[in-house]
């Protein structure tokens, strides 16, 4: 079945592109998460306003709509504020740094009140004790803060992946060659399209278990010395 008439090695680039995308999006997805939930739980008004901004509009706009956006829409942009100043240029996104982009900043949105959720939950008193102790707040946040935030942060962080790791699907509109593009290739061809979808069905459910068998692992990583009640 996964032969597909010799088209089976499609769906298999088609994964690889997609896993490949899926990490570079996440790895945007974490850092923009942590910057915006620190401005979001900071005491300077424009930063918190910043970020309550930046996550209101990423979760507002459909993601389909955010990658037409960027990669049709910013480079016209660009031209016709180059051709305003009298200037003539030509802009060409490359897709994969568009989709990759893209998804990385909706992502970010979401990541960030994940991060903004995980460190209210650490108990006050821990960075109380901290700088009792004598330490710096930047010492503190990142022996005390940070190492316990991530036990609360896994589990939001693994449903963040698996829903980022389903709408790479969306980045075929821009021509990228992820799974769902190259299974419709391969059901086009073949005549056979249950069989190709359904492969790339059972791709993305193989993902999603493997993703969550490391969550798990992380899980108990993180639990490392927590007493269980």
């Amino acid at each position: 079945m996964f032969d597909l008439q010799g088209y089976g090695f499609l769906l298999v680039k088609g994964a690889k592109l997609t896993i490949v995308v899926g990490i570079g999006a996440l790895i945007i997805a974490l850092l923009l998460g942590l910057v915006g939930s620190l401005f979001k739980l900071s005491k300077i008004k424009t930063l918190a306003v910043l970020a309550e901004t930046y996550t209101t509009v990423m979760r507002g706009v459909p993601e389909l709509v955010s990658i037409l956006l960027v990669y049709y829409g910013a480079p016209t942009l660009i031209q016709d504020i180059a051709a305003f100043f009298g200037k003539n240029i030509y802009v060409n996104l490359d897709p994969m740094f568009a989709g990759i982009l893209t998804l990385g900043f909706i992502y970010g949105a979401f990541t960030t009140e994940v991060y903004r959720g995980a460190f209210l939950a650490v108990p006050r008193g821990q960075m109380e004790a901290a700088r009792a102790c004598g330490m710096s707040a930047v010492l503190s946040f990142r022996r005390i803060l940070l190492p316990q935030m991530w036990r609360f942060a896994i589990p939001g962080l693994s449903n963040v992946w698996m829903v980022l790791i389903k709408a790479t699907a969306l980045i075929s509109v821009i021509q990228l060659p992820e799974l769902l593009m190259n299974a419709g290739i391969a059901a086009r061809s073949t005549h056979k399209p249950f069989s190709c979808y359904f492969a790339a069905s059972l791709i993305y459910l193989l993902i999603t278990i493997l993703s969550i068998g490391f969550q798990q692992w992380a899980e108990k990583r993180a639990s490392r010395g927590i007493r269980r009640e």
